[in-house]
């Protein structure tokens, strides 16, 4: 074979190889972004737990009638990596946040269709959660812990409740002690 001929097939080659990873980088791309902070704080908040969204279900207006309620959901915390060594009392307390209820005092505002009610948040006691005030100090150990907390519908004393869909949204933060 002469070096010529050589030299063209070594060229046809790669020009196939090229062409194919033209084809390949052609196939489709995008964007990974990674995001996050690095906290002080003696424990990490799961990702899962720091946005996240309780379903209360659909909720008959009779059982909302004259102060009733729901049945409670539980949602959760879940706190990991916690090293409690340097925290005084070794708890945690949470606070949450967000707009009151116009219909039914102390509870969470809902916004949507739907009115007459409100959400009322407990921890895992079982005691109500004031908006704006920090819950009874939970105890915290060494690893994985978990907060656990209820929320439920509660609609007002007086007044109608109106159906439809609603939606409330409430932020949380810790305080280690």
């Amino acid at each position: 074979m002469s070096v010529s001929l050589k030299t063209a097939l070594a060229s046809m080659i790669l020009l196939a190889s090229s062409s194919s990873a033209v084809y390949a980088a052609g196939a489709g791309g995008g964007t990974v972004t990674f995001e996050g902070a690095i906290i002080e704080a003696a424990c990490s908040i799961d990702p899962e737990s720091v946005d996240q969204t309780v379903g209360l279900g659909q909720v008959a207006k009779s059982e909302l009638t004259a102060g009733g309620s729901s049945s409670p959901e539980e949602f959760k915390i879940q706190l990991n990596g916690c090293d409690i060594g340097s925290l005084t009392d070794k708890t945690v307390t949470s606070t949450f946040t967000g707009a009151s209820s116009a219909a039914v005092p102390g509870a969470l505002g809902i916004v949507g269709d739907a009115g007459g009610a409100g959400i009322m948040m407990v921890d895992g006691s079982g005691t109500v959660i004031t908006l704006g005030t920090a819950t009874q100090p939970q105890m915290l150990q060494d690893g994985p812990n978990t907060l656990l907390f209820g929320a439920y519908l509660k609609g007002a004393a007086t007044g109608d409740i109106t159906p439809g869909e609603f939606t409330a949204i409430t932020n949380f933060s810790l305080a280690y002690q």
